[in-house]
This record gives structure tokens, sequence and C-alpha cells, in this order.
């Protein structure tokens, strides 16, 4: 038996919307993944957290705050701090384009802006994981 791709949904610092994150949750359990999803307001301790207990493959965190400049990289040090080097961690959300290049450079695998389709989303989970599934 195949084990599932297991994949923490999380929404980090004081963004109060997740229906694009929902929607994306949706798409990655439809698509055959183990989702966990955090809620909303999680600080980058609870999520590494979460992804440490369930032991999961990806961290995919949503935000529309702006503060991704400050919460995606204190997510992947504290991952780093916890050894957990082969979770892959993807991003979306509304995040200008001058901002990617440095969250790659922090480690963040990818970033999703509005409008990209859930499809590319999963395939690049699928082509890009760390660890076996």
């Amino acid at each position: 038996m195949e084990q599932k791709i297991r994949v923490l949904v999380a929404k980090p610092g004081l963004d109060g919307h997740d229906r694009g994150a929902k929607v994306v949750a949706r798409a990655f359990r439809d698509a055959g993944m183990e989702v966990i999803y955090t809620g909303l307001r999680q600080t980058p301790e609870q999520i590494v957290n979460a992804a440490l207990q369930e032991d999961v493959d990806v961290v995919a965190m949503s935000i529309l705050s702006g503060a991704h400049n400050h919460l995606f990289p204190r997510v992947m040090e504290l991952l780093r701090e916890k050894n957990m080097d082969d979770v892959l961690v993807i991003g979306g959300g509304v995040i200008p384009d001058e901002d990617i290049p440095g969250l790659k450079a922090a480690g963040i695998a990818e970033i999703f802006t509005p409008g990209t389709a859930t499809g590319t989303t999963i395939e690049f989970i699928k082509n890009n994981l760390k660890r076996k599934a």
C-alpha cells in the first residue's frame, strides 16, 4: 500500500482570511494527499510544532497579510533547528513578485500566487518531495 503524502496547510500570522487555503487543502485531499489544516493565526512555532507532531512531508503556508518576508523565513529557521530539512516548504497568497527571490533564498521551494491552478501546485509537490512518501 502506497503511503500518502502528508501536507500541513498553515495560515501564519494575523491573517484572518482562509478561503484560499481551504480550497487548496481540498484540492490536495482530492489528489489523494493527507491534509492537516492548522486553522487561522498560527505562529511559526505552532506551525513547526504541528509539522513535527504530524510527521508531514510538506508544509504549505498561505498568507495575505503582507508579513511573508518575516513569517516564512522564520518557519524555515525553526524547521532547520528541529532538523526537519527533509520537509518540502511552499508558500502562496498575495506575495509581490519582487519578494519571491528572497523567500526562495530563505528555503521556500516555490511561491504560488493568486490564479495558480491547484493542479500546478499538486504536480510541484509530487515532483519535489524531499523524502519518500
